[in-house]
């Protein structure tokens, strides 16, 4: 199964739902960041978060979705638009905890209990929206729901989960998000709910082989539940030789300069992607000519 996200509507119309694969998504950030397993589930749920919330812009424009605690882990940093193509790296890819008192994977413990959750969105104007709040848990799915509330007013349900092979690959990968439209009815809200305390966790479902289609109807009941759409989830980076490029020759001659003199070269390296980029002299020297 490849990776990829659906968009549905439940209950006729008064919930909307997102759910997604992000199995191999998320083992491409696991490969090119050689992330330990605690860091592959904060760094994956967060991912998959941001997926699916780049799901619900329009054409080009862009989110960007920043963890910021205060536990050892550091910053999460993931990108996403609106044609399933995500991208994320943490600060501490080699951070590991023995699992918490419930089996799991102790993203809370890497994360931290204190700090901000902040989304900002580009939609293609002047300025950005930014939205932030505070981190509740450091679990992540409790920390995006609480955003969802708070910054959007929207009463949402957001589940996230990554399992971890022993050999540090990742096993499974997904999430959902369940969002309650105007005029829901508290009787619809109580069935949900319920559904939502009693279901297995998400990593495990998605172990189990479960489609973003079949989450979905485990949550809101087969008969509740009408699919608008899917599409493609990769990991993509549009970093290239030409940007960092760009980047180095916003520095300055004298920079650029200092750069030939010390090293007689320069490289760069993506955050993001881990791609690495050499600049030989004369590139170095050709900058310094455009800049003059």
């Amino acid at each position: 199964m490849v990776d990829y996200l659906v968009r549905a509507l439940a209950f006729e119309g008064k919930v909307r739902a997102y759910a997604v694969r992000t199995t191999d998504t998320v083992g491409e950030a696991q490969k090119r960041h050689a992330t330990w397993p605690t860091a592959s589930a904060a760094l994956g749920r967060s991912m998959t978060a941001g997926v699916m919330m780049g799901a619900m812009l329009k054409g080009e424009d862009k989110i960007t979705v920043k963890v910021e605690g205060n536990g050892p882990i550091g910053a999460i940093i993931v990108d996403s638009n609106s044609k399933g193509e995500v991208r994320g790296y943490v600060s501490k890819p080699q951070t590991h905890f023995d699992l918490n008192e419930h089996g799991k994977l102790d993203v809370s413990r890497a994360v931290g209990t204190e700090g901000m959750l902040t989304i900002v969105k580009d939609l293609g104007l002047r300025d950005f929206f930014t939205g932030s709040v505070p981190i509740v848990s450091g679990e992540l799915g409790e920390d995006f729901t609480y955003y969802f509330a708070v910054s959007e007013q929207v009463p949402t349900s957001v589940g996230l989960g990554v399992l971890v092979n022993p050999d540090n690959t990742i096993l499974a990968s997904g999430g959902f998000i369940i969002q309650l439209m105007p005029g829901i009815e508290d009787e619809t809200i109580s069935i949900i709910e319920e559904k939502l305390s009693s279901m297995e966790p998400v990593s495990k479902l998605m172990a189990r082989g479960l489609t973003p289609e079949e989450l979905l109807q485990e949550i809101l009941g087969a008969e509740n539940v009408k699919f608008l759409d899917e599409m493609p989830v990769s990991f993509d980076c549009n970093c290239s030789k030409e940007r960092f490029g760009s980047a180095i020759l916003a520095l300055g001659e004298n920079e650029i300069q200092e750069m030939i003199e010390d090293d007689g070269k320069a490289e760069a390296q993506c955050h993001f992607c881990m791609e690495t980029y050499q600049y030989s002299q004369q590139e170095l020297e050709s900058f310094i000519d455009e800049i003059k």
